[in-house]
């Protein structure tokens, strides 16, 4: 027997097993995945919210809103302007049109969520041309096979791109968080275009120079240090490992200079507009970072897994089996990419979603290279994993639906019940009709997986990302009424707005004592509400909690105050408005 060489490729392929994917069935499937959710819903609360009211203060507010992110005439300085600016220009240019159809409201919240389909297409189009570019490099080709048949190198790489985009569209954790108005989706394709950028330079370095200086200086500009810095350590650390890395090295010093022109072009103004804002959001950004703590370790262990399913147990199986090309651009590359998030939220005080978004680009594409690794057994395995998988979790979105208009199983309705106090179920017929549709398509792709027994490698990102996308758009249409009514502060906000036009004296100032930024941004977005830090003013908005106020702890202590309106979500149980006015001592 031959001895095994150290750099003998793992990837094992025959030419069928590259065989084309078609191409309408990608769009029809980025097409759902973007506009299910999208729309037909009220902002909800935290992100989603607070971007919306940036974008809206950006174009009612002050000058200086249009420059520095606020909500009303508070100061919101922690991630950056991009997103409000690209959406705060889309609410203006199109509100107007869709004010023809409704009101001028829902109007600008349509127009504030088109922003969404540019970051969208960004991310998938940057992760497909990084992949291909990578796959159709000498170092992962498949082993040569004895009497030929083996794939042609374009047809390789554009197998591995498309199951990198199938696996980016499956990844659970960003799925929801690409449909917000908030500074996460932009991040997610800023970092998608840095990465496509970096295997750009490998054969085009001017321009994928330029296009990196651009994601460079967006990076900071979208999210602030908490999201430039992983990109920034990972293109640092991007070009070291190899000869033909390295011998890029030297046009990073255009990328950084162009990254810098645009990062100034911003700070320097903001500086001179508003200093205590520039200073707060330095101050904000520094505290972001701490030490490692147990707690902060052990829930990004807990939650990210969840989060990144189902590309990490591929990715990390793809740095095991090319583990002894480790230096080779389509490992080094995306592990990069990969490792200085983690790094990086292991330093930050609170590590969630927004942090582990960053995550989901190089997984995606790492776990894309695992595929042609893996013996057709387990390949098969994997298929019948992810229709069980999916087709239970289709047929439980159903389930619960049936038990929220009929009340049967019991059980199953009585918890729904108690999430959705107050809710009156209807049945939306346009949405069953598309949620049909949605899981017959599903029922159409098992049984082609199971009649065809198809030898193509990416059989199994498709039903992944099918199984993913279906169960997205039932939840999307048969539970969007719930699930609005259970996160919308529309009522609620409109409720203390008439509460406040009541009670409110001439030329009477209202203050808000212990007020959530996404509650402020709530009832701004929703009725202009903008209460101040004044506390002289004798008007409060005071957010609290029905428990808080049953163990004798009010906000405002033994000050003499009347309650004039008290209101909450119905089905919120630890959250509770009051509007009081303060009696002089």
């Amino acid at each position: 027997m031959a001895p095994h060489h150290p750099r003998s490729t793992p990837a094992r392929l025959t030419a069928p097993a590259t065989a084309k994917l078609p191409r309408l069935y990608l769009l029809l499937l980025g097409i759902i995945y973007i506009f299910a959710g999208l729309y037909f819903r009220d902002p909800w609360k935290t992100d989603d919210i607070v971007g919306l009211a940036t974008m809206l203060t950006a174009l009612n507010g002050p000058d200086q809103a249009a420059w520095l992110p606020q909500i009303g005439s508070f100061a919101h300085a922690q991630d950056g302007p991009l997103a409000m600016w690209v959406g705060a220009a889309f609410i203006s240019v199109f509100t107007p049109v869709f004010t023809l159809f409704t009101q001028t409201l829902d109007a600008q919240i349509i127009a504030s969520r088109l922003p969404n389909l540019l970051w969208f297409g960004l991310m998938v189009g940057a992760v497909w041309y990084a992949t291909y570019l990578l796959g159709r490099r000498p170092e992962p080709q498949p082993l040569r096979l004895p009497f030929g048949g083996e794939p042609t190198e374009r047809d390789y790489g554009r197998m591995i791109a498309d199951a990198s985009l199938l696996l980016i569209l499956a990844t659970a954790g960003i799925m929801w968080r690409m449909h917000e108005t908030s500074e996460v989706p932009v991040i997610i394709a800023v970092q998608a275009v840095a990465f496509y950028s970096v295997v750009r330079m490998l054969d085009r370095p001017l321009s994928g120079a330029i296009t990196l200086g651009l994601a460079i200086g967006a990076a900071l500009l979208a999210r602030g240090w908490i999201g430039a810095l992983p990109i920034y350590l990972a293109i640092a650390t991007a070009f070291l490992p190899t000869p033909v890395l390295r011998a890029r090295l030297k046009w990073l010093g255009l990328s950084v200079l162009i990254g810098t022109l645009l990062c100034l072009a911003w700070w320097v103004p903001a500086q001179s507009l508003n200093p205590y804002w520039a200073q707060y959001w330095w101050l904000w950004n520094i505290e972001s970072f701490t030490f490692p703590s147990w707690r902060e370790v052990f829930s990004i262990f807990r939650d990210l897994p969840w989060f990144l399913w189902p590309t990490w147990p591929f990715a990390l199986m793809a740095l095991w089996q090319w583990r002894s090309w480790l230096r080779a651009p389509h490992v080094w590359l995306p592990l990069m990419f990969a490792l200085w998030p983690f790094v990086t939220m292991l330093f930050l005080a609170d590590s969630f979603e927004p942090e582990y978004s960053l995550m989901a680009v190089p997984f995606a594409v790492m776990a894309a290279f695992a595929l042609p690794t893996l013996r057709r057994g387990m390949v098969n395995s994997l298929d019948w994993f992810a229709v069980m998988c999916f087709s239970l979790t289709i047929a439980t979105v159903w389930l619960g639906w049936v038990a929220l208009q009929a009340g049967w199983p019991e059980q199953i309705s009585d918890n729904i019940a108690r999430q959705t106090e107050g809710y009156d179920a209807y049945v939306s017929w346009p949405a069953v009709t598309i949620a049909l549709a949605g899981t017959v398509a599903w029922l159409v792709l098992v049984r082609w997986r199971v009649l065809h027994r198809p030898a193509a490698l990416w059989r199994g990102t498709v039903l992944s990302a099918g199984g993913i996308v279906t169960t997205w758009l039932l939840l999307v249409t048969l539970w969007m009424p719930a699930l609005d009514y259970v996160r919308s502060y529309r009522d609620v906000s409109n409720s203390l707005n008439q509460a406040i036009e009541t009670h409110q004296r001439n030329n009477e100032c209202v203050q808000a004592i212990e007020l959530g930024v996404g509650q402020r941004a709530a009832f701004y977005v929703f009725n202009g509400l903008d209460p101040t830090s004044n506390r002289n003013c004798a008007l409060a908005i005071i957010q609290t909690s029905p428990q808080a106020l049953d163990a004798g702890m009010h906000p405002l202590g033994n000050m003499n105050v009347t309650l004039l309106w008290e209101g909450k979500r119905r089905p919120e149980r630890r959250e509770l408005f009051q509007l009081v006015r303060i009696h002089a001592q």
